[in-house]
């Protein structure tokens, strides 16, 4: 072989192995996942819910009661009651890697379920600042 299939032969071993490092990086760092968190309206909200309809990626999270859940909620929400001895445990099994919007009634709960979700490493959370009550104040839509 010549010098230049040697060379190539010894930068695929080191790729292979993991020891070419990309400019700007030192071997064995880790990025980690930067968290976005933010508090949003009803009517951003209702934006944001219209805007990822087809998105799989998008996770609409009711932490209401289920009795609470029945009586309307936002279009295609899930219901993880927040109150249920179990909540942390359920939000330590879930993808974390997607966009989640959360809300309750008032905004109470859905801070401390916000709250979880961040320390658990939850990378995307939309909450939703008034819960139900703002989204139906601003005349918004419910599911039954």
């Amino acid at each position: 072989m010549n010098y230049k299939k040697y060379l190539i032969l010894a930068l695929m071993v080191l790729t292979v192995t993991g020891l070419v490092v990309a400019p700007g990086c030192t071997a064995g760092e880790v990025e980690t996942p930067v968290q976005q968190i933010e508090d949003i309206s009803a009517q951003d909200a209702w934006k944001l819910v219209q805007d990822n309809r087809e998105n799989p990626d998008f996770i609409v999270l009711d932490v209401r009661t289920p009795e609470e859940y029945s009586e309307g909620h936002v279009e295609g929400a899930i219901n993880v009651n927040y109150n249920a001895p179990n909540f942390s445990d359920v939000m330590d099994i879930v993808y974390k890697d997607k966009a989640y919007l959360v809300y309750c009634r008032s905004g109470k709960r859905s801070g401390g379920a916000l709250a979880i979700m961040e320390e658990k490493g939850f990378l995307e959370i939309y909450h939703m600042n008034g819960g139900i009550l703002e989204w139906t104040a601003e005349d918004l839509p419910l599911e039954n």
